[in-house]
């Protein structure tokens, strides 16, 4: 079963609410997010900047307690309004490529514990304890989990059916997004939800790892409070069929001390290499590999896509676990994904472009471009308690900060 329940959310006020939201803070540019902060003082970039301002003479607690106060102040100046009873809301993000559409609502902590929502990411220790103090600073969040459930004819009709009322909110954003809340507050349509996904066996973390484990933890430190808002983590339950899963692309400041031509017959051990030249190739199926090099795309196909699954691994079959097995581990002498400082990722949702641009500037040697994994996939490694390498999908939608808040 999976328990979901109704909060008494805070919100931005409507006629506020399009000023109010913004992206994620690691989205902006440092220009982009010094005009916001002085042409918009509804910002919530304003509450949030206490966290990041001056990070190296300030410590994370005053800077955590900086983002409580800022709050605070929203809330005193009726910036933020609280709902006078909980209840879920459904959420609609059109885009220009694609429309999303979920669930908000509060999700069990004991469910997460118990494996019935289920993960396929690692989680790094500092961060984890870092996102925990800082909720138990702020006591508030406004980014909830992206989970997915399974596609339902039955709940599919109900979200057609909610979505002809009258929505709570609606705005456009400046790039170009479609925002459209609508408020599920009476008893009957909370029970039925309810009652759904009680009959829903699990769920699966698509994004926000380190939320959830946070809220574990803040769970089991503060658990002798009784507050039952700690009981449960604010997410965006989504149908495994609405998502948008891209790859992350791997780029590599140096070939590790191999001449271009090493390094060509090191991957020729384990690849086909097909010559692209300036075709902006990428892979067209999984075992499928793109790099470019030297001012060239190459294909790699993987030799041994053929052999017996069954004497591999579910994860030795995942294609990020691959590029690492047999070429940046061994070849580029990289072992820690996640903070060797001669790798970085460019999420898939990006031009192939960008990473040509980026490596013919001469700060990378060499780009690597994966075929993206599916839903399937992702649950098939959760399901087998298995962990995808760092940096292995990056998932849409994205969910604006401020939208709806949380409160601890």
């Amino acid at each position: 079963m999976a328990k979901i329940v109704p909060f008494k959310a805070v919100r931005p006020a409507p006629d506020k609410i399009g000023l109010v939201s913004c992206r994620n803070y690691e989205d902006y540019s440092a220009a982009e997010l010094a005009a916001w902060l002085n042409f918009n003082p509804y910002s919530f970039l304003h509450v949030i900047s206490p966290a990041y301002a001056n990070v190296q003479s300030i410590g994370l607690k005053k800077r955590f307690k900086g983002v409580a106060l800022k709050y605070k102040d929203f809330k005193a100046e009726n910036i933020f309004i609280q709902e006078e009873k909980p209840v879920f809301y459904l959420y609609e993000i059109n885009t220009k490529k694609q429309n999303f559409t979920g669930i908000i609502a509060g999700t069990s902590v004991i469910d997460y514990k118990n494996n019935y929502i289920k993960k396929h990411e690692d989680t790094l220790e500092y961060r984890v304890e870092m996102f925990k103090s800082y909720l138990h600073q702020t006591r508030f969040n406004t980014e909830p989990v992206l989970i997915t459930y399974p596609d339902s004819v039955e709940l599919n009709t109900w979200i057609l059916l909610k979505k002809q009322g009258q929505p709570a909110n609606q705005f456009s954003t400046t790039n170009k997004e479609k925002h459209t809340l609508w408020k599920i507050d009476t008893q009957s349509d909370i029970d039925w939800l309810q009652e759904h996904f009680d009959n829903i066996p699990n769920l699966y973390i698509a994004d926000g790892h380190h939320r959830s484990a946070s809220a574990e933890k803040l769970y089991d430190d503060d658990k002798e409070l009784n507050n039952p808002n700690l009981d449960y983590f604010m997410s965006f339950l989504i149908a495994e069929s609405n998502v948008k899963i891209y790859e992350f692309n791997r780029i590599i400041r140096d070939l590790n001390d191999h001449s271009k031509e090493d390094f060509l017959k090191l991957i020729a051990e384990n690849f086909i290499i097909k010559t692209k030249d300036q075709e902006l190739w990428k892979p067209q199926n999984k075992f499928e590999f793109s790099m470019y090099l030297d001012g060239d795309f190459y294909a790699l196909y993987y030799k041994h896509e053929n052999s017996n699954s069954n004497e591999r691994s579910i994860l030795e079959t995942l294609d990020a676990q691959i590029l690492y097995d047999k070429v940046l581990n061994p070849i580029l002498g990289i072992e820690d994904l996640r903070n060797d400082e001669r790798i970085e990722y460019i999420p898939g949702n990006k031009s192939i472009t960008t990473i040509k641009e980026v490596i013919d500037e001469g700060g990378f040697k060499v780009g690597f471009m994966l075929y993206p994994s599916d839903i399937s996939e992702i649950k098939t490694l959760a399901d087998n308690n298995l962990i995808m390498p760092p940096k292995s999908t990056y998932i849409e939608p994205k969910f604006r900060s401020g939208l709806v808040v949380y409160e601890l």
